[in-house]
């Protein structure tokens, strides 16, 4: 007995009644993995059940993994999927009791998100539009995944699901689907609706040499498919260490720096968390801490008696 039952019951619960995504739903399987292996371990045989573990159990599942030289972030999450599926447990009266009540998961430092500046941004796009002016497929597509990211505020996951029908360039808005398959409405920028419109022919040349095999996907590969996510980081990432050079900076910077360059100009905190499709506002206040940091730098960097 491994307990794999009743993580695959767990896994439908999150796939089909909370709609969570598919990458999601791995992620939790990776991290019951996790635990069940150690368990394995932990009791010296297989023949073990969930309502075995408790309090120090999973205190010492705690130590395994920094042992292994996780990071505490990493290790909070873990142990954000395991209670989930002991709640869940619980509440299918799986179990009798749910032992993570009496366990604290290891408080993370708090980081600020790394963002980049209106001058590295300037020269990202600097770089994207002059490689788009050759109206080539390549040039005009990675010029619109760099608008969206950056003006629209888009997760990878967003970008890489968006279709062509999705977009409403006369409205100028985007229809997103967003964590928990949500969907939101996001403004498109006129830079953006520009950039669109000049990839849409090389686009349509790709849908009819490939035999429309992706022919719905906004953002294509030169073989029709849809572009893999991994694809897009490796785009975005060439331009930002070529343009930018920031060695911090990721895809999901450009997110940070909309969210942060729109509350530096002075945006409404509940609008920015709409515009972001967080579920919760303590989670786009960590953007009013990115710009405190920043005016505190100018502030000791410029003032004489700072």
């Amino acid at each position: 007995m491994d307990g794999s039952a009743e993580v695959d019951l767990f896994l439908r619960h999150l796939e089909d009644e909370r709609q969570l995504s598919e990458h999601t739903v791995e992620a939790y399987r990776r991290d019951l993995e996790d635990l069940s292996g150690f368990l394995t371990g932990y009791y010296g045989t297989p023949d073990w059940r969930w309502s075995h573990p408790d309090r120090l159990t999973l205190r010492s599942f705690m130590g395994h993994l920094g042992r292994q030289g996780l990071a505490k972030r990493t290790i909070a999450r873990k142990m954000s999927a395991v209670r989930t599926f002991f709640r869940f447990l619980h509440r299918e009266e799986l179990v009798a009791r749910n032992p993570t009540r009496a366990v604290r998961s290891p408080k993370a430092e708090r980081r600020l998100p790394g963002h980049a500046g209106h001058t590295e941004l300037q020269a990202v796009f600097a770089v994207a539009e002059g490689r788009a002016a050759e109206n080539t497929f390549l040039g005009t597509r990675n010029l619109v995944i760099l608008e969206l990211l950056y003006g629209s505020g888009l997760r990878l996951s967003e970008l890489h699901a968006l279709d062509l029908r999705d977009l409403d360039l006369l409205g100028e808005q985007v229809r997103v689907r967003g964590k928990g398959k949500k969907e939101r409405i996001v403004p498109v920028t006129l830079s953006a609706s520009r950039a669109v419109r000049r990839y849409e022919p090389r686009r349509a040349e790709v849908v009819a040499r490939s035999g429309e095999r992706d022919a719905g996907a906004l953002i294509l590969s030169q073989n029709g498919n849809r572009l893999s996510r991994r694809s897009i980081q490796k785009i975005v990432r060439g331009f930002l260490d070529t343009a930018a050079q920031g060695e911090e900076l990721t895809t999901h910077s450009l997110r940070h720096s909309f969210a942060t360059h729109l509350l530096d100009a002075g945006a409404d905190l509940m609008a920015v968390k709409e515009l972001l499709g967080h579920a919760s506002l303590s989670t786009t206040r960590i953007y009013t801490h990115t710009s405190r940091e920043r005016l505190r730098r100018v502030y000791d960097q410029s003032h004489p008696r700072a």
